[in-house]
């Protein structure tokens, strides 16, 4: 007998690329993103369609989060519970969902970041909305499919009787795309949407009219400039700038204190007070004295300022600046369109739904019209039984097979004389045939209905109009839950801070250690006594600052790093590394540390000699990887930064040459290898500075006095020269 090889050999890259692909894609149309026609996700569908089967309708009484994912979870998601319950709860949190699906009992979170209670103590029935989303399903209006293990059924996508991706939004993260969805105001979305049945190619000018921005559950303040909300709309790219909202209350004597009743979306109002409260201790919100939540339901967050003559605008403006109370909501209208991730504009989003809608109803109709023609062949039996009745009887007493011989007689169909062989002998009373006739014209009246429906296209648009202007009617904006949150305000010009306070100007000591310990100790560094360091270390480096600058740390790795004041950590104790600090790597250190002046030169050089002139704005750098300067090769190091105070160089290398130029000969680059200083052939440099020519040299020996070197004529010469040996009586340099 032949073995056949069950092994195959096949190139590693094919292997990876079919691999990847098939989650790739996967990821995309199972997880990720949602539907442009139902705007969910297949875990959020498969949740509602499995509570609705579990007849957790809105009347009815709650049942445990538990039971409803687990059976979500055996019949029609095999995945997590914990990602099946996460999900339940994020439908059931009103400051997360704007228009909740699920209507949850018990603890189900907070705005504060608190997680919900596990799903044993929890419980959760469908709510209106999401009944709407469901209305038909079980008249055929979608498409079904098996479950995962084809034993039973799951919709495609829900009926939808409510437009829920733009209502509620979406967001997610598939690979090599994403979806960014804000939420918005139905009402909003229902006026939009039927002036789109009328006028399909309706201008996004027109469409802002109706829908002029999203609605957050959280509410706040959108402000931004109507054209990038137009193109954000039109494009599905973009973003909005979103604030919280706030009022003044004012107490006695003068005194007032600022009140946040409104925190942007997805904003922990936990996080933000830790965020505010760390600011205030880091002294970067002098304005501000305290903060307290005084919530309970409603959000209520208490400001205190500094002193009564503070402005509030511009204490509101610090705290936008620097702390979540204002934020972007980025926009990706990103959504599957007939399996395909497209990112759509809004009116196609709309249009989608709209679409879908007019399919279900078509199918709702077909289906009620089978039920109805159904109905209506029975019905018409039983008069053909009415008017025959005798003989009817007659047949069913006196033969051996009298649904054959009823056929035959009264030519009826094989339904019809089974429900005539089934009918009930009450049915045969005068008023139950008075009762049939009746019933039999109402459904003929509702198939012609039907029939017209389903013909015109006129008629399915009038109909659908007729159902969202009831939608808009149920949410209007002037019931509790559809009154809009977030107020939108078109911005005429960008908006300017104000900030006339800054951090107190107060003077600090920075102090780094030879092993890289660095400290910010209050006062200057001649008025520090005494200063301690961990055993076998000593002082590096000590510099004058103020508490609101910003110090510059140059290393001999060629990068610049940049640091607040407020970023180093006090003087209690030895401090801390800097390379905790700051990414420095292990084999480099820094070489020098001074506070950050504006379009301030500065010369920099390696230890081979090569340099050149840095501006200051160019060392500065908000990672904590620092910023390149000079660029060095193995073995090499940058030595030496320092602010130029004249007009000439002086090098002098490590074989006691001397060489003196003019600093123009240097050129300005914000980032590069440098130029040749001095040439060496068998050493490298060991000093550098600039000076004024005119003055003399002066240099400090090593019992702390300043010695000055006039006649240098002999030394002058052109950069990248050898130079000459120091002259007499030239201190020692180190």
């Amino acid at each position: 007998m032949k073995l056949i090889d069950q092994y195959q050999d096949i190139e590693l890259i094919e292997a990876l690329e079919e691999r990847y692909l098939a989650y790739a894609l996967t990821t995309i149309m199972d997880r990720a993103l949602p539907d442009s026609r139902d705007g969910l996700k297949p875990v959020h569908r498969r949740i509602l369609y499995g509570m609705f089967k579990l007849s957790l309708k809105a009347n009815s009484s709650f049942k445990k989060s538990a039971r409803v994912v687990g059976d979500v979870m055996g019949r029609f998601h095999p995945h997590g519970d914990q990602a099946i319950y996460d999900t339940l709860v994020r439908l059931a949190q009103d400051f997360s969902a704007r228009w909740p699906l699920i209507d949850g009992q018990g603890n189900f979170g907070n705005i504060d970041g608190d997680n919900a209670a596990a799903m044993r103590y929890t419980e959760a029935r469908l709510t209106n909305i999401a009944e709407l989303l469901l209305e038909g399903i079980e008249e055929d209006a979608v498409e079904f499919r098996s479950t995962y293990d084809e034993v039973d059924t799951e919709p495609t996508v829900l009926p939808s009787n409510f437009p829920n991706l733009l209502a509620n939004g979406s967001s997610g993260i598939a690979v090599g795309m994403a979806t960014s969805i804000p939420p918005h105001n139905v009402e909003d979305l229902c006026n939009a949407s039927l002036h789109l049945i009328k006028h399909r190619n309706a201008s996004y000018e027109k469409l802002i009219e109706f829908i002029p921005g999203p609605d957050f559950p959280t509410g706040g303040e959108v402000l931004e400039f109507k054209e990038n909300i137009i193109e954000t709309y039109k494009t599905g790219k973009g973003g909005f700038r979103l604030r919280g909202r706030w009022t003044i209350e004012h107490e006695k004597r003068g005194l007032w204190k600022i009140v946040i009743t409104e925190i942007p979306y997805q904003v922990s109002k936990g996080k933000l007070i830790e965020k505010i409260a760390q600011l205030i201790i880091d002294k970067k919100l002098p304005m501000l004295e305290d903060i307290r939540d005084e919530s309970s339901e409603d959000i209520r967050i208490i400001l205190i300022p500094k002193n009564r003559e503070i402005k509030p605008g511009n204490l509101m403006d610090s705290l936008f600046l620097l702390s979540d109370l204002e934020t972007r909501f980025s926009v990706n209208l990103n959504a599957l369109s007939n399996n395909t991730p497209i990112v759509h504009g809004l009116r196609e989003l709309i249009l989608s739904w709209l679409d879908h809608r007019k399919e279900v109803l078509i199918n709702i109709s077909n289906y009620r019209l089978v039920k109805i023609n159904e109905r209506l062949e029975i019905l018409n039996g039983y008069l053909i039984a009415y008017i025959n009745m005798d003989k009817v009887i007659k047949i069913i007493r006196e033969t051996d097979n009298p649904k054959e011989q009823l056929i035959k007689k009264f030519k009826l169909t094989d339904l019809q004389s089974e429900s005539i062989l089934n009918m009930r002998l009450r049915l045969l009373r005068k008023l139950e045939e008075i009762k049939i006739k009746e019933e039999f014209n109402e459904l003929s009246s509702k198939r012609k209905d039907l029939e017209s429906l389903i013909n015109s296209n006129d008629n399915q648009w009038r109909f659908i109009s007729e159902e969202i202007k009831s939608l808009k009617k149920l949410f209007s904006q002037k019931t509790e839950i559809g009154k809009r949150r977030t107020n939108i305000i078109f911005l005429e010009e960008e908006i300017a801070y104000k900030n006339e306070y800054s951090l107190p100007s107060e003077p600090v000591s920075i102090v780094l250690s030879k092993q890289g310990w660095v400290r910010c100790l209050k006062g200057k560094v001649e008025e520090l006594k005494d200063l301690k360091f961990k055993d076998e270390d000593s002082l590096f480096i000590s510099i004058n600052a103020k508490t609101n600058d910003k110090i510059i740390f140059f290393s001999s790795n060629g990068k610049a790093y940049s640091l607040d004041v407020s970023e180093l950590p006090s003087g209690r104790g030895h401090g801390t590394p800097l390379k905790i600090l700051l990414d420095i790597e292990e084999q480099h250190s820094v070489i020098s540390i001074f506070p950050f002046e504006n379009e301030k030169k500065y010369i920099v050089a390696s230890s081979v000699g090569n340099g050149f002139i840095v501006n200051s704005n160019d060392m500065l750098s908000n990672r904590k990887s620092g910023k390149q300067l000079q660029n060095i090769k193995n073995k090499e190091k940058s030595m030496i930064c320092k602010k130029i105070v004249g007009d000439s160089v002086v090098a002098i290398g490590e074989n006691k040459k001397m060489l003196i130029f003019p600093l123009n000969d240097l050129p300005e680059l914000s980032r590069g290898k440098g130029v040749r200083i001095q040439k060496y052939k068998d050493a490298d440099l060991l000093f550098l500075d600039t000076f004024n020519l005119e003055e003399g040299l002066k240099i400090e020996d090593s019992a702390g006095r300043i010695r000055t070197f006039d006649n240098l004529n002999d030394w002058i010469g052109k950069r990248a020269q050898a130079g000459r040996l120091t002259p007499k009586g030239f201190p020692k340099l180190s």
